[in-house]
């Protein structure tokens, strides 16, 4: 992956980028109502992304996966080996830093999007 992706600050400032995008593009009046709006559609596709990734991450998904891959197997009548421990599980796949990462853009995105929602209703 690109080295700047691992980065929290630019990532943050390109989600204001692409929220704004969003505001500029889809907004049918330009208030702060609507840019709130883009920015909560932005922190909940990370919201997203994030619950997906934890799931993962949490080898839930890695006995279901390898006991679809055994039923394959058993019904294409290829042998099969009882050792799992040495395929790759997709809980490897996701890092913890990447995690990480999603989190505190949600979280960030979330507590500002709190804040303008704060000082629109004021």
């Amino acid at each position: 992956m690109l080295p700047f992706i691992y980065n929290k600050w630019i990532v943050l400032l390109l989600n204001f980028f692409f929220s704004f995008l969003l505001f500029i593009v889809f907004a049918p009046t330009s208030n702060l109502l609507h840019y709130i709006n883009a920015l909560f559609y932005v922190a909940l596709a990370y919201l997203i992304v994030w619950l997906i990734s934890f799931i993962i991450k949490g080898r839930f998904l890695d006995g279901i996966i390898h006991g679809f891959s055994r039923v394959g197997k058993r019904l294409l009548n290829d042998e099969f080996e009882s050792e799992w421990s040495d395929e790759r599980k997709l809980s490897t796949k996701i890092s913890s830093r990447f995690l990480n990462l999603v989190l505190f853009q949600v979280l960030v995105l979330l507590f500002i999007m709190s804040g303008l929602l704060f000082i629109y209703y004021m």
